[in-house]
């Protein structure tokens, strides 16, 4: 059974997290929410996300993030099975960056 507290809460930081701006905003916030391993954490799954959909191999993943193997597999079964965050967030970077090129 779902804790309905905790899910208010997620979806409470889901809210505010909407309500940010632009990228000083985001950098801001993620670096007054996390700790300074979080936020590298958080950011080596999302470049093993861009890596995996740019074909590169785990074992060069690993290389380049310091990932586990597990979770770079985790990251991969997400972007295949999930809920589509990880190709929503990569396809949202590459038309910004088309947009600014």
């Amino acid at each position: 059974m779902k804790n309905s507290k905790f899910d208010a809460d997620i979806e409470y930081l889901y809210k505010g997290i909407i309500t940010l701006e632009n990228a000083e905003d985001c950098k801001n916030f993620f670096e007054d929410l996390c700790t300074v391993s979080e936020l590298q954490e958080m950011s080596r799954r999302i470049k093993a996300a861009r890596m995996l959909s740019d074909g590169y191999v785990y074992s060069e993943i690993a290389a380049q993030t310091g990932l586990s193997t597990a979770t770079i597999s985790r990251v991969n079964h997400c972007i295949k099975y999930g809920n589509g965050g990880y190709s929503k967030v990569l396809e949202n970077i590459k038309l910004e960056e088309k947009k600014h090129k």
